[in-house]
Parts: structure tokens; sequence; C-alpha cells
């Protein structure tokens, strides 16, 4: 990261590209395994964090796939959630979706997006994330089917997860006081 214009002041990298890559290769293996019997895989990114690393996961799975997206968002770039808001919600799907969003925070988002593929037609929901918070609040911790890679229990940015509504662009995960 060489142009700091609106850099955020104190921010600390906590993952390197280089380290996010081993864990996606990792994740994406876990996945391929878990997913060879399926006879139709939907990877649905969980807008807007979601679409980077479900692009990255996506390109590593080895097996035919399609590729999908839900809209849903309680922080509309902001840093404290609110109730969730549907922009994009799927009428029907079928088969197993693997749901990925960037972060398991507390998980109330994915637990809402989750039940609604359920409702409508899906025989199946494994919830993927690149990052899963350190935290005792909201869901519990094992809630989540796949998580790549933890963080601490500090705001994060990069990767899909953005910081006040810009950086996640960034190939690294970075964190903000």
């Amino acid at each position: 990261m060489t142009d700091r214009t609106h850099w955020p002041e104190g921010a600390k990298q906590l993952l390197d590209r280089a380290a996010i890559q081993d864990a996606l290769d990792a994740q994406a293996k876990r996945l391929t395994q878990r997913l060879a019997d399926a006879k139709e895989v939907t990877v649905m990114a969980l807008m807007t964090g979601g679409m980077i690393p479900a692009t990255a996961l996506a390109r590593r799975l080895q097996l035919p796939l399609k590729l999908d997206y839900v809209h849903a968002t309680r922080y509309r770039d902001q840093r404290t959630g609110q109730d969730l808001q549907w922009v994009r919600a799927p009428e029907a799907i079928s088969g197993v979706v693997v749901l990925v969003d960037d972060i398991f925070d507390e998980g109330e988002t994915m637990s809402q997006v989750k039940a609604h593929l359920l409702a409508v037609g899906a025989d199946q929901v494994i919830t993927v994330v690149a990052v899963i918070k350190d935290h005792a609040r909201g869901l519990p911790r094992d809630w989540v089917d796949d998580a790549a890679m933890r963080v601490p229990d500090e705001y994060v940015f990069g990767f899909g997860m953005d910081l006040d509504g810009f950086w996640r662009q960034l190939d690294g995960i970075w964190s903000v006081p």
C-alpha cells in the first residue's frame, strides 16, 4: 500500500496477502471435499462484503458450480449494525448453497439470510466466511460452518470488509483502534 491518502490513523496490518491466500487455499480444500457428492452447488456472495472472498474462494473450488449473490445489510457503511435491510433476495434457489461473507462478527445478517435461502428452496446452506472475529457477542462462534481466518475483537477492514464504506479492495486485513 503506497498511497496513504485518506489512510486511517493508527491502522495496523493483521494479515498480509500471503497469509490470506494460504488460508483460502486450505478453506477451498476443505469445501471441495465436503461438496464432492453434491449435485448442484451455488456459491452465493453476501453483498457487499462477501463479493471479494466469494470470488477468491470460487476460483479455488475444484467442482462445477453456479455463482449468485444476495444483498442484505445491517451496517450501511456505518460501524454499528441496525435492522436488516434487503436489497436483493433470491426468490427461488435449489441444491447446496455456499453462502460466503467477509466476516462473522455477531452473525445476525448471515443467520437471517440463511433462513431465507432455506425458506425459498435451498436443500442445504453452508455458511462460509473469510474471517471470524474472536468475541462472545451475538451467535456462538461455532455457528458458522467454515472460517478461513480469525481476527481479534477490533474493527477490521480490507479483503471485502470496509472502513466507513472504503478500503474493501485491499489484499490484506487491517485494524483500527
